[in-house]
């Protein structure tokens, strides 16, 4: 029980502490409107705590809130890079809400430094995320910036319709203050455009919002504005009432800055009613304002370039602060490795040392076996081959056999039909026609096919497959083209293939020729050479 009780206040303290943390945080913000340098001093301290607690949500939080100070204050540039870390840290920690509030801020930075693509681009990602969100308030403050930066850049219809966009968004909400500031906005386009009737209402409508607000500043701006309105168009006296109205504002709110820029507006509108001195009096105390201005902001940016310079400095430190933990960590690590790693192949050399042993004398054993074997593999392999061309010489001598059989057989009946053609030219009618019948007989017997059957099967014995694979090369071959072919890979001269054929050597040279087109040669290709080759 005490356990669980025990638990609980701890986990109610740490609640607590995060919820003052928080609030801590949001009034170092609210500080920054009135003393920037101090806001930025007590950021300072919270962010290296942040580093220190490896806090990177905080982190980037006070990156944000360091880069708007320093914006306000002038320095760009080190806004810029607050902005760009902080944007990388919610990257990586998954915080599309805050990414998206330092893009706007990102972007209102790269107006002010004239970087207009910059900026739409910034306020580009921001709208996208806000839009995924459903964050109606941060679309309502990207559109109004989005509709500036199209102002500045006189694109006057695209100004409108972003700052109507924001109008209608924020009809969902009903925020006064974010509504006083499109109002604002939209009167300042309309006075771009000299329609000052516009512009009052909409200055006007500006006013009421922030009035209804408390927004003591942003009223002080408007009745400016709304003075200035007055001044253009004629109205000089309604202009130094709401003047008069801005500097009384401005005096009790201290606000040094209004209170020159009232001077001057007071200064011009009585000029123009050729009220010298009363013209000479607010331009010498809007003078003074200024030089008064000038004197605190001196010594306020003095203070914060010192604060600017601690941060930096602290942040080199932590930043080598971390690379000399890293190292050591690396160090630490990497010995830790080594002596694993040592121990390790310590024992892993000395349980090989033993295998080794054990490991040779079975190889030795495997070795003296494979040696027999392969003696016996080499022995019996010596002797196929020996049978082998043992067989060889037999075929081939088989199938010379064969051939010279064949070429005595047709060398015989072409003899004996040379003869008998001779017999024939006499002019003895019985005996023409006995020899006419031999002949018939003769001829017949030169295409006797038993004789080519057994000269096959002995040539494919001594040449395997010859005969199968000539088909690949063309399917028109016949069994006389197969003949041919058998009888010029034996090499025989013309005589001998055109006797074993029965034909002249002219028909031969036809055979030949025939036989060529069929295999595809080109002009000029050997024939014998090509078969030969195969």
């Amino acid at each position: 029980m005490i356990k669980h009780i025990t638990i609980l206040i701890f986990f109610l303290f740490f609640i607590s502490n995060i919820n003052a943390g928080e609030d801590r945080f949001e009034s170092i913000i609210a500080l920054n409107q009135k003393d920037p340098t101090v806001a930025l001093a007590r950021l300072k301290k919270i962010y290296a705590k942040a580093i220190d607690d490896n806090d990177e949500l905080l982190e980037g939080k006070c990156l944000q809130q360091m880069g708007k100070i320093c914006y306000t204050q002038g320095h760009f540039s080190q806004s810029l890079e607050f902005f760009l870390k902080a944007d990388k840290i919610f990257g990586n920690t998954d915080q599309p809400q805050l990414m998206a509030a330092n893009l706007n801020d990102a972007g209102v930075l790269y107006y002010y430094m004239k970087q207009k693509d910059k900026a739409m681009y910034s306020y580009s990602r921001a709208i996208g995320i806000y839009k995924r969100l459903n964050n109606l308030r941060g679309q309502i403050t990207v559109l109004g910036n989005i509709g500036q930066l199209y102002e500045k850049r006189q694109l006057y219809d695209s100004a409108f319709y972003y700052q109507k966009m924001a109008l209608k968004i924020n009809e969902k909400l009903n925020d006064k203050s974010t509504a006083a500031k499109i109002h604002e906005n939209l009167g300042s386009i309309y006075e771009d455009l000299e329609r000052y009737d516009s512009a009052y209402v909409h200055f006007k409508q500006s006013l009421d919002l922030y009035q209804k607000d408390h927004d003591k500043l942003g009223s002080i701006e408007v009745i400016n504005n709304l003075g200035d309105i007055l001044r253009k168009t004629g109205h000089y006296r309604e202009s130094i009432v709401q003047t008069q109205t801005a500097l009384k504002l401005a005096e009790k709110m201290g606000n040094i800055y209004q209170l020159s820029s009232c001077c001057r507006d007071l200064g011009k509108a009585y000029e123009l009613l050729n009220n010298m001195d009363s013209a000479y009096h607010y331009v010498k105390l809007g003078y003074k304002y200024t030089i008064d201005l000038y004197s605190v902001d001196g010594a306020r940016q003095a203070a914060f370039l010192q604060v600017l310079y601690d941060i930096n400095k602290k942040s080199d430190e932590i930043i080598k602060l971390k690379n000399d933990r890293k190292v050591n960590r690396i160090v630490a690590f990497s010995s830790t490795i080594v002596v694993i790693l040592m121990v390790v192949l310590s024992f892993v050399i000395f349980s090989r040392q033993r295998l080794k042993l054990k490991d040779q004398q079975m190889l030795a054993r495997q070795q003296a076996i494979e040696h027999e074997m392969t003696s016996l593999e080499l022995k019996n392999l010596q002797l196929e081959e020996q049978n082998l061309k043992q067989l060889l010489e037999v075929k081939t001598r088989e199938l010379s056999t064969h051939t010279l059989n064949l070429i005595k057989h047709n060398q015989f009946l072409e003899n004996l039909r040379s003869t008998l053609q001779t017999m024939v030219k006499e002019d003895k009618r019985d005996q023409k026609k006995q020899m006419n019948q031999i002949l018939t007989e003769i001829n017949q017997s030169f295409n006797h096919e038993r004789n080519w059957k057994e000269f096959t099967v002995a040539f494919e014995q001594v040449h395997h497959q010859f005969l199968e694979s000539l088909k690949k090369y063309s399917h028109e071959l016949t069994s006389a083209d197969m003949r041919l072919i058998a009888l010029l890979k034996m090499n025989l001269d013309s005589g001998d293939i055109a006797t074993l054929l029965g034909i002249s050597t002219d028909s031969l040279r036809v055979s030949r020729y025939r036989l060529r087109k069929k295999l595809n040669l080109a002009q000029g290709d050997n024939l014998s050479a090509f078969i030969q080759a195969l």
